[in-house]
Formats: structure tokens, sequence, C-alpha cells
């Protein structure tokens, strides 16, 4: 992996005061351990959230779950397995009526809780931190039926019929019977339908356009073979649909040129969307707080031989319906999966469902880059959080896991959902002598960055003078593993 000998450098701010929370409002309710992030490659982040850290911007923080108020369980869903729901289905049913036809939903019987709660969290202002800018000086379907029946050729075909002794008999139909020969072969739209994105597509090679995003192709049909996420998403989209939708991929950070020309517009969408969802006065959905909450991230640009062909790091997922934005998704895309950070979109299409619809597009997104690198196979949905009935829509994505909060062992949520409704905090792990795997077991290995030096801490230890940090530098250690404490650089003054 491309960038794979620079490390990670972070701060740790410790966790010990609580604040108030976006779910149940407890003032004083909400806990969890915090770091800043200047840099960060995306196997350190990968590694991290497997340990239910997450990011909000440069800062990434993990809920101390024994002891907040609304316990936050990292979710992720099997991408290839997924299967949508009636709902699921019934969500891109009316995207694409919407598409074709022009009819928006009523508002009133189309309200969803996607993304009702604000996941941003106030880190610390880059004014607070000690570390400004470093050189490290020593790096250590089912089959639709036609009312024709196709005939295979231009002459007379055999039917079976049934006699009134009930041996089959062959016969030759009488005149004015069966198909016409003269008529082209009744063939099935979604067929119609994939021969025509196959030549818009050819097209777009010769005229030298290519893309963004990769193309949904629905998969082959066959006899009794259920439809994909893929052939839902396509489906009832005619060539003269009144709306076109298009997913433009851009990277954020470092930001692409597409990026820089789009962000006011982008920015736009956003202050909108917090003003009516979330209530926000106009002055706080301000263009420095977009850029520090989804824009700014500590993610490094790498690429890999086996990896996606976009590289790995931070992305906007742009949903531009005709000619203007109307929702973005905030993504990251890692070893393991893509990991889904945040969903804005303008007011005016609220009634659409657009947070549900832009998980099924990033899952089927998953779906693609995974047939680019094996490995990549998950989406992370972010935190599940039962104790908020708001906030359970996310189990609805299955089959997902939930991460135990003890072990880090990622368990299915049919197992954990009996344990989650006598109890908001629980050990998913049901073997009681199960530890965690990554638990510290060395605190001289932890590496941290000294005076412009990386050092193993035993070797900080001697060199350092004043009072011991020991306590605070254990604490860090042991909630983000041993592997990562040896790989990323604890910044100390």
């Amino acid at each position: 992996m491309a960038g794979g000998s620079s490390y990670s450098i972070v701060e740790y701010f410790g966790g010990d005061g609580g604040h108030r929370c976006g779910y149940c409002k407890n003032e004083r309710g909400n806990f969890s351990h915090g770091m800043w992030a200047h840099t960060m490659t995306v196997q350190d982040y990968q590694d991290l959230i497997d340990r239910g850290w997450r990011r909000s911007g440069k800062y990434i923080y993990k809920p101390t779950m024994n002891k907040t108020c609304c316990p936050q369980y990292t979710i992720r869903c099997h991408a290839l397995n997924f299967k949508p729901t009636k709902t699921h289905k019934r969500v891109l049913k009316k995207i694409n009526k919407f598409l074709s036809k022009g009819e928006m939903p009523e508002a009133g019987n189309n309200c969803e809780t996607v993304d009702s709660v604000c996941e941003e969290v106030e880190g610390l202002p880059e004014g607070q931190l000690q570390l400004k800018h470093c050189v490290i000086d020593a790096p250590i379907t089912q089959k639709q039926q036609c009312d024709t029946k196709p005939a295979e050729s231009g002459v007379s075909i055999e039917e079976p019929a049934t006699s009134s002794s009930g041996h089959g008999l062959r016969v030759i139909p009488k005149p004015g019977v069966g198909a016409d020969p003269n008529r082209p072969l009744c063939r099935k739209a979604k067929d119609i339908r994939k021969e025509r994105r196959l030549q818009k597509k050819q097209l777009q090679q010769q005229q030298g356009l290519t893309p963004t995003m990769p193309d949904f192709t629905p998969s082959t049909s066959v006899s009794n073979q259920p439809k994909t996420l893929e052939d839902f998403i396509t489906e009832f989209l005619p060539d003269d649909s009144l709306h076109h939708l298009e997913v433009r991929l851009v990277r954020s950070n470092p930001p692409s040129s597409e990026f820089k020309a789009t962000f006011n517009a982008s920015y736009q969408v956003y202050r909108l969307y917090q003003m009516a969802i979330h209530k926000d006065p106009p002055d706080k959905p301000s263009e420095s707080q977009f850029q520090r909450f989804l824009c700014d991230s500590p993610l490094e640009a790498e690429t890999a031989p086996d990896g996606p062909e976009m590289g790995y790091g931070s992305f906007h997922q742009q949903y531009w319906l005709d000619d203007r934005i109307v929702a973005v998704g905030v993504v990251d895309i890692l070893p393991t999966c893509v990991s889904s950070v945040y969903l804005y979109y303008h007011p005016d299409f609220a009634s659409l469902s657009l947070g549900s619809y832009s998980a099924l597009r990033e899952i089927a997104f998953t779906r693609q880059l995974q047939k680019q690198s094996p490995k990549l196979s998950f989406y992370y949905l972010g935190f599940y959080i039962h104790s908020c009935p708001k906030m359970r829509y996310k189990g609805q994505y299955r089959p997902s896991d939930l991460l135990c909060p003890e072990t880090y062992a990622w368990v299915p949520i049919e197992r954990c959902i009996p344990c989650l409704e006598t109890s908001a905090y629980a050990r998913f792990s049901q073997d009681a002598e199960t530890g965690d795997a990554g638990a510290l077991k060395d605190l001289g290995r932890v590496l941290v960055l000294y005076r412009r030096t990386a050092m193993p801490y035993s070797a900080y230890v001697r060199k350092r003078k004043g009072g011991s940090d020991e306590k605070e530098v254990e604490q860090y250690a042991g909630l983000v593993g041993q592997t990562c404490a040896e790989r990323i650089l604890l910044y100390r003054a």
C-alpha cells in the first residue's frame, strides 16, 4: 500500500468529563475518549473502527460504553449478502417513480428517521493543540411474462397439449393461433433497458467520457432467480425519464479539482439541511464548521495493487439531480470496508427518503468495489444505538454484526438484540473466558513522538523529565490496542 511507511500521529485527550448527549439530551451523560489525528493511514483507522472508534473531521472518539447514557455500538453490514427488505424496495421504487414521472410523495407520509440526530462531535479546536508542524527525525428476479409468447423462429411451432387420456400430444396449431411470425420476438423490458444502457455506455466511451462512479449492471436474469439490489436500483427507469440522477465520487482529502469546483454548492445544501432537519440557527452551520466537520480528514490518500481504482481515503458522493446537487454522502474507503460518515440532503427532497436511498446506493457501491478489491466487502453504518428508538433503523440492513464492547469480536445482530432489550449496555460474546485479543500487553513498546523523534515508550521514559504520564499513556494504549499502539505515534510534549 502506498504510504504504508508513513506514520499516524495523534494527540490523546482522555475522556473523564461528561457532555451533552445528542440523542437523549442528557446534559452530562455523554462520555467518550478522544484524540486529535494530525494524519492517519487507512489501515490504522480500519483497525481503530474495529475497536469502536469513529471520526468526526479529524477528531476521533470512542464512547465509554459502560458509562455513557446511550451506548453506541459499531455496526457493519455484509454487503455481498445483503438483500433489500420490502421497505427498501419501496424506497427504491419511490425514487425511480419520481425520476421517471416527477411524482413527489407527500412529506407527511414519508418521514424517515435516518440522520435525525446529528452525529457531529465537538472536538478540541486546533488552537489548543500542542503539535503544529512536525518533521520526524528518526522514524522507526422473477421472470416477467409477456402477453404474447415468443416464437423461436419464423415457422410454426409445436405446443404441448394433453389428451383426454392424459398422454401428452404435440399438435400443429390451427391457422390464426399462436405467435405472428412477421412480428419481432417478444423481449423482456429488463433486457431492453440493459441493451440501451450498454449502447449508452459505448457511446460515452467513443466520446471520451468516463463515468465517475462504477456502473451498476443488473445481474443476468434467470428463471426463479431473485432480483439483486442493483436490479431494483435501475428498475423502472425508461430512457425518456423526466429527471436524471447521477452519483459522482469526488475525493475530499486532499481536495480534488471537482471537489473544489462544487464546494460552495455542496455547502449550501448542508446549510439548508442543518437548519431544516436539525433546527440549527442560521449562524451555526458556517462554512468553517462544514469544512472542519465533513471536509477535513486525517486519512491519507493511498493506493494498492489489489485496491479499488480510485484508491483509499475520504470522499464525497454527490447526488446530482439534473444539474444540481440534492444530497451528499460522506464516506471513507478503507482496506476492508466502505465507512459511512454522514449524509445531508436538500430539505425540498426530504419526502424521497434520501437517507435510506443513499445507504442502499453505498451498499451497492461497496459490492462494486469488492470486484476490484476482494477483501473490501463490508459496509459500516457508524453506530447502532438501541436505547434510542429512532436510531434503530441501522439494524434493518442485514445481515449485519455489532461489535462486542469487551472482546471486540463481531456478533450477529440477531444475537445482540435480546441482550439490549434488557440492558442498554451489554457484552455480546457469550464465553465469559474470552477477552480482548488485542489488549495491551507491553507498555514499553508503545510508540511515541518526543522532540521530533519517534521512539518506544520505554526509551521516552528514560529521556523525559518531570512528572510521570504513565497512567495516561496506558489508558490510551489500552483503548487503541497493542497493534495500533506500536504503529501510531502518540505525541508527547
